[in-house]
């Protein structure tokens, strides 16, 4: 065969374009590797990202669950520890009652906070409550029998109606709301001012009143069964209290007072004073007032206005828009500021020491102590004597 340049120019050519193929798939050859490399850290990243995430969603949960369910709540719940419960049964029948956010996570606190001994029985709780007060009441131990729901109503001395309507509802199958709604009902109370003239003739004409019964639900323990009705317990406390009043009908005549004034003044008396001497002397004080037209300025008439519960009354809440504060109105008031006992009723209708014309009293908190005074200037000297007094 003969040389042929255009054959060796092509065959040079051809090396020369195998090597000029080679030279560019060389870089090339380490690409996978790098984006196998970066994968791999992508992945470690988000799994990274993943258990911090639900580590702290994890931190937040036990520190949420480690609140109360519900701060605000004021909702009683009746719970049963059976006997030889362990902590991680009781965590789950708290929640299940949903008085807890966490069974796991209350057993968890339990553990950790050294809590034991738990005990068997029947407790009331609120979801109010925090783990440590749940904890502290397992401990001390419940009751044998259930506290709730039980068909018993007691009603306490010197308890509101409002008071008395958490009591129907936690103890039997009527509703707060129903209740109260009743001791307004014009047509019943009507009735049952015919059946009992004496205790409410002056109780229905009676004006801007909270609820037209507070004062005459007696203080008492009531059954109810099946076959007593919402209005037949209402029926019951009134009759009762017809029937302590009763004795005491002529006198009240005789002093020309209405049996809602008396049971005004008693429902004050019950709550300022605490012993029978105080409470006569106290009804003495407020009888004076009334004589000299001055306002009785009792805290006790501010707390039915706002209606609260709490230890100290501001200068605000002496301001309270109502009817029922006796500091910016004089007199009596619509009406009762709960239901008294008859103590209190005898103490208006017996008060004593009247001819000292007290007109002032001040107790010590720490002692009970009650001073009474004639002036504001004996009156503001024995502030300042008990101030001294729990200073030392």
């Amino acid at each position: 065969m003969g040389y042929n340049r255009k054959d060796e120019f092509f065959r040079k050519g051809a090396k020369k374009s195998v090597a000029d193929d080679k030279n560019k798939q060389a870089p090339i050859a380490g690409a996978p590797k790098k984006r196998a490399k970066g994968i791999v850290i992508g992945v470690v990243v988000v799994i990274c990202a993943l258990v911090i995430a639900i580590c702290g969603f994890g931190y937040h949960y036990v520190q949420d669950s480690l609140k109360p369910l519900n701060p605000k709540s004021h909702k009683l719940i009746q719970v049963e520890v059976p006997v030889g419960s362990t902590n991680k049964q009781i965590g789950s029948l708290l929640e299940e009652k949903h008085v807890i956010k966490n069974g796991m996570v209350f057993d968890y606190y339990v553990k950790t906070k050294k809590f034991n001994g738990f005990k068997a029985g029947y407790y009331v709780l609120q979801p109010s409550m925090t783990l440590s007060q749940i904890a502290k009441k397992l401990e001390k131990g419940g009751s044998s029998t259930p506290l709730i729901n039980t068909g018993k109503v007691l009603v306490k001395e010197g308890v509101t109606a409002d008071e008395i309507g958490t009591v129907v509802e936690e103890n039997t199958r009527f509703k707060k709301k129903d209740f109260l709604a009743l001791l307004n009902d014009q047509t019943f109370v009507n009735q049952l001012a015919k059946q009992y003239p004496e205790l409410l003739s002056s109780a229905v004409n009676a004006k801007d009143t909270r609820y037209k019964l507070e004062g005459y639900l007696y203080p008492a323990t009531y059954v109810v069964t099946k076959s007593v009705s919402l209005k037949d317990l209402v029926t019951q406390m009134v009759a009762r209290a017809n029937q302590a009043l009763s004795p005491y009908y002529s006198q009240i005549a005789a002093k020309k007072y209405s049996v809602q004034e008396v049971m005004t003044l008693a429902s004050l008396v019950e709550r300022e004073g605490v012993t029978e001497a105080d409470r006569k002397e106290i009804a003495g004080v407020f009888l004076n007032r009334l004589d000299k037209d001055m306002a009785l300025q009792t805290d006790i008439s501010v707390l039915y206005a706002l209606n609260v519960k709490k230890a100290n009354v501001t200068y605000k809440d002496l301001k309270v828009d109502s009817p029922y504060n006796l500091y910016l109105n004089k007199g009596y008031g619509p009406g009762p500021f709960n239901n008294p006992s008859v103590d209190s009723i005898e103490a208006v209708l017996n008060p004593s020491d009247r001819d000292k014309n007290y007109l002032y009293f001040v107790a010590n908190m720490k002692t009970g102590k009650v001073y009474y005074a004639a002036t504001y200037a004996e009156h503001q000297a024995n502030i300042k004597k008990i101030e001294t007094e729990n200073a030392n």
